[in-house]
Order: structure tokens, then C-alpha cells, then sequence
């Protein structure tokens, strides 16, 4: 469990670059960005990062070890968040989206850390790891605004200079961190037979059923929540404190929820998780786009999205868990990697101009179809389960 927690604490300061990205780098690339719809491209560029980066980091992983590629990961992103506060210093829109990119490459690896937390305990103790470490993103949640927000006008330099020289301070806080971490006990291969192909992998209903969910929680997250702070800050008036405050909501409503998950695993099980967040997504989307653009609307639909992304991520990746053997464990993740993170990628990148173009109520709309497949789908897996 000692390994399981320093996964905890780095992913709790790794997990400071994605959300001080969200939360600034929206705002900073409105400003910066020779057009209003490119806005969100540098958060875009940074999943696009994540997408990229997932199967290689997968395979240098499984090469030299998860915790020289973690360690060596977080120096990259301590570099990453000079460049964009040389960016936002020197009012470069074009160094803003190289760093949003590094910083993308970098929580390649940091995604990985939930499935590294799954080696360090028994198979049917993977839903508590994986929530263990989804604690640290939640320290995350709550500290990175404040941090961010707290520098942001340090030593004079333009608005949130300061916030990603203190994001490299912490990224290497985070390394040092990661260099306790101890190898996990390998299992032998023997022990759950060889690696088969990839192909024969990925089309086991469930393996398929586990990369769909975690596509849809993360594409519908991203395009409604990159929305938001244009949709808040820009299109409403809002002020930028309003806005990181549903964000933080937010970004709570992804994480908090992790203080329970073990009792929510046995208690409901995979399907009915599955069920339920997208349930709560489907009311996000309802409050979202049928209510007036109040404070409290956004507040508490984006809760609620953050709530069913949880839900719905841990479902599929303690399903994801149980469909590979041991000697499969690096292809299998990577490629649902690489799989969620390219549709986030897409659909972080559709935000800026779609909330330019359809407007708020639509960006809503749009993302209901996939929340209801994933809805029936898990219905048509509990009757599969059931028929004899």
C-alpha cells in the first residue's frame, strides 16, 4: 500500500498541470489566440499530447520500468511549464501551444499511474487502487487553482506568468517523489498464460464496453467543460473568479467521489456505476440546456458532469483491468489510451469552435447520444451476463 500512496501523492502534483491548464489556459489562450476559435486549442493540443504519447509510453514503460519514464516524465514537465510561462510573459500564442503540448506528453505517463497502483495490490482490490490514486487528483483539484491563483500576478509579471513557474516548482517536487517509488512484484507469466494478440484483446465485449465508456467520460467531459469558461467568461460576462469556481466545482465533482469508490464498486458493481454516470450526465446536459445561463446552473451541472465522469471512468477502467493477462497489461492499456485520449482530443479541440458557432445549449445537446449509448450498453451487457 506504501507504493500505492506515493502514486497518491505524485498524481497529486502532477495532476496540478492539467488543472491549472484548465482553469488558465482557456482564459490565457482567449487573449492570446489570433482567433476567437482558437481559443481552446491549447488545452486541444495538450489531450492531443496524451493521445500521442500513450502507446510510447507504454512501451518505454514496459522497456526500462514505470518508474525511471515517471521520473523522467515529470523533468519534462517542470521544462513544459517554463514555456508557457515564457509564453504568457512574452505574449506568445505559438509557445503556449508547444508547452500545453509537453504538458499533454507528460500526463501520458501520469495516466498510467492508476494502472501502475493495480500491480502493488490483489486483481480484486483494483477498483480501491485506482481510487486511491484518484485522491491525489482531488488534492489536485483543490490546490492548483489557489496556487495558480495565488502567483498569478507574481513579481509583476503578466497575469498567471507566476502560477506556471510555481506549476515547474511543484513538477519537480514530483519527481522527487516518484524516486521512492519501489518495483512492483512481477507476476510470472506462466501464470496467466502468454500474450495473445492485440486484436483477439480488443474484441472481448468487455475490453470494447471499457474503451467506449472511458472515450465517452472523457469526450463529453472535455467538450462540455472547454466550453465552459468561454461560454462563462467570454459569451456571459462573468468574472474570471466566478469561473474558476465552477470549475473547481467541477474538477471536485470528478474527485471527490473517490473517498467512496471502494464501497461504491461493492455496492453497486460495474454496470450499475456505469448506469448511473450516465444518468448524472444526462442531468448535467438537461440543466445545462434547457435553464437559463445562471451561475447556479453552471455550477451545479458542471458538478454533476464531473460526478457521472468519475462514475463512469472508474467503472471502465476496474473493467479494463479484468480483460488482459499480466504479459498484455502495456498494449492493452495503451491502447485504451491511446483510444480515449485521441476522442478528448477531438472533442476538447470542437469546443472552441463549436461554443463560437452553436452556442451553449447545443454543445449540451450534441453529447447526449453518446451518453445514452453508453446507457444501453451497459443494460445490453447485464442481460448478456443474465441470458444462460
Amino acid at each position: 500500500m506504501k507504493n500505492v500512496w506515493i502514486l497518491t501523492l505524485a498524481q497529486a502534483l502532477a495532476g496540478c498541470g492539467t488543472i491549472m491548464l484548465v482553469a488558465f489556459g482557456g482564459i490565457a489562450g482567449a487573449r492570446l489566440a489570433p482567433n476567437p476559435a482558437l481559443a481552446t486549442l491549447p488545452l486541444s493540443l495538450s489531450v492531443l499530447g496524451v493521445a500521442l504519447t500513450a502507446i510510447p509510453a507504454s512501451l518505454l514503460m514496459r522497456r526500462i520500468g514505470r518508474k525511471p519514464a515517471f521520473v523522467g516524465s515529470a523533468l519534462i514537465a517542470a521544462v513544459a511549464a517554463l514555456i508557457c510561462a515564457q509564453s504568457l510573459a512574452s505574449q506568445n500564442f505559438v509557445l503556449l501551444c508547444v508547452a500545453a503540448v509537453l504538458l499533454g506528453c507528460n500526463m501520458a505517463f501520469v495516466q498510467q499511474y492508476r494502472f501502475a497502483a493495480t500491480e502493488y495490490l490483489p486483481a480484486d482490490q483494483a477498483g480501491t487502487a485506482v481510487a486511491r490514486v484518484m485522491l491525489g487528483t482531488l488534492a489536485a483539484a483543490l490546490l492548483g487553482p489557489g496556487i495558480g491563483a495565488l502567483f498569478k500576478d507574481a513579481m509583476g509579471w503578466p497575469e498567471f506568468t507566476g502560477s506556471f513557474v510555481a506549476l515547474a516548482v511543484i513538477a519537480l517536487a514530483a519527481a522527487g517523489v516518484l524516486l521512492q517509488l519501489t518495483p512492483a512484484p512481477e507476476m510470472p507469466t506462466a501464470a496467466d498464460g502468454p500474450a495473445r494478440p492485440l486484436r483477439q484483446i480488443a474484441t472481448q465485449p468487455d475490453y470494447r464496453l471499457a474503451v467506449f465508456a472511458g472515450v465517452v467520460s472523457y469526450a463529453v467531459m472535455s467538450f462540455i467543460m472547454t466550453a465552459t469558461p468561454i461560454s462563462m467568461h467570454v459569451h456571459d460576462g462573468y468574472t474570471s473568479g466566478q469561473t474558476t469556481a465552477v470549475i473547481t466545482a467541477h474538477l471536485l465533482g470528478m474527485y471527490l467521489p473517490s473517498l467512496a469508490t471502494p464501497w461504491i464498486v461493492t455496492r453497486l458493481g460495474l454496470r450499475a456505476m456505469l448506469l448511473w454516470g450516465s444518468a448524472a450526465m444526462a442531468l448535467c446536459i438537461a440543466i445545462s440546456a434547457l435553464l437559463e445561463h445562471a451561475f447556479a446552473h453552471y455550477f451545479w451541472g458542471l458538478v454533476l458532469l464531473g460526478l457521472g465522469w468519475n462514475l463512469m471512468f472508474v467503472a471502465a477502467t476496474t473493467l479494463l483491468t479484468t480483460t488482459y493477462r499480466n504479459a498484455e497489461r502495456f498494449a492493452a492499456q495503451g491502447l485504451n489510451d491511446f483510444t480515449i485520449f485521441g476522442a478528448q482530443a477531438i472533442a476538447s479541440l470542437l469546443a472552441g469552435s463549436a461554443i463560437a458557432t452553436i452556442g451553449w445549449e447545443w454543445v449540451n445537446l450534441v453529447s447526449l447520444p453518446l451518453v445514452a449509448l453508453v446507457f444501453a450498453a451497459a443494460l445490453l451487457r447485464r442481460r448478456r451476463q443474465a441470458a444462460p
